[in-house]
């Protein structure tokens, strides 16, 4: 019997992980609806002009790269006015960035073609990937690979943990056939490693599967399934249901989906400056409790859309970031 037992418990743990990841996936009920105005989180005297990246983790903290002075300010709390913490640093023009559960932080550094890590351990900066472009799309895979879409290279690159770098989406030339990308922007890496590409130029969703190269069009231009019209998609993200999120830079709007299609959830007039409106949103980020967060670039501005579909109380309490995988 102890033997049987043993051996189950070997099965279980060659084949089942636990994986934990450091963002929210909100799980929303059909037609959730979020307050068509709203507040500004954070104005240009933190974020200075045109802010791109913005992250939020598990707890709720919240980072915000300044593009012109290369620090990274923290709040620990979305109540606080002012910055828990600021971090500096060399990077100039920082486009995306990517905290990990223990705290470490990825950023893009611009023109300049590289990724630094700050290590939260010891406070100190890396240089961990190179290359010869801004990074406008970065993820960090629950296994520690590193993707980064080379934005003026028409491609997705991923390291691995071992170091390897390889291209998993793209050819490295500008197109519209399925295993071709025109300007990716940003990405997102879900916890199957299927990879999700926000295809600017190309006003379209891209999933490609893991190891396939040939991508799939889940929202925009070419899809199988009509869904809706992008504008220069820039950003994506992705629900604890795989329904995607969308920041539409060319209509200045935020496109989401659930089981009843895609539909426009904030910013829906068009183009301007009011509560009601963005101006070229770059990237988006839910909260825990589905709050949705926008840096709004053109405004110089970080804006909070509160969800109002009423959640239960156990739905409020957290999203659920942790995950069983079945390794093959």
């Amino acid at each position: 019997m102890f033997l049987r037992i043993w051996i189950g418990l070997f099965i279980q743990q060659q084949y089942f992980t636990f994986a934990i990841v450091s963002f929210n996936q909100p799980i929303f009920p059909p037609n959730s609806t979020w307050n068509q105005n709203a507040t500004t989180f954070v104005k240009q005297n933190f974020v200075g002009t045109y802010p791109y990246g913005i992250f939020i983790n598990s707890n709720n903290s919240i980072y915000v790269p300044n593009r012109q002075t290369g620090q990274i300010h923290i709040w620990l709390n979305e109540n606080h006015l002012k910055p828990t913490k600021t971090i500096s640093s060399s990077l100039t023009d920082s486009s995306s960035l990517f905290v990990t559960t223990n705290g470490d932080i990825y950023v893009d550094n611009g023109y300049k073609g590289h990724v630094n890590k700050w290590i939260a351990e010891n406070e100190t900066w890396i240089s961990v990937m190179n290359f010869t472009s801004p990074c406008p799309g970065l993820f960090i895979d629950i296994y520690e690979s590193l993707y980064c879409s080379i934005q003026m290279h028409h491609r997705v690159d991923k390291k691995w943990s071992n170091g390897t770098t390889t291209t998993v989406a793209g050819t490295g030339v500008q197109g519209s056939a399925s295993n071709m990308l025109k300007t990716p922007c940003g990405i997102f890496v879900d916890t199957n490693l299927d990879l999700y590409v926000a295809d600017y130029r190309n006003h379209r969703i891209q999933l490609f599967r893991l190891n396939q190269r040939n991508g799939i069009t889940v929202a925009g231009n070419g899809s199988a399934n009509r869904t809706i019209e992008l504008n220069h998609p820039i950003g994506v993200v992705l629900d604890g249901d795989r329904h995607l999120f969308i920041a539409n830079y060319g209509n200045s709007r935020i496109i989401g989906s659930d089981e009843n299609g895609f539909r426009c959830i904030v910013a829906c007039s068009g183009q301007g400056s009011t509560s009601n409106q963005l101006y070229h949103p770059r990237s988006i980020a839910f909260d825990s409790f589905g709050n949705l967060f926008v840096a709004d670039q053109s405004n110089h501005r970080i804006q909070k859309f509160c969800l109002s579909t009423n959640f239960s109380n156990s739905q409020k309490k957290k999203t659920t970031n942790r995950y069983f995988h079945l390794i093959i």
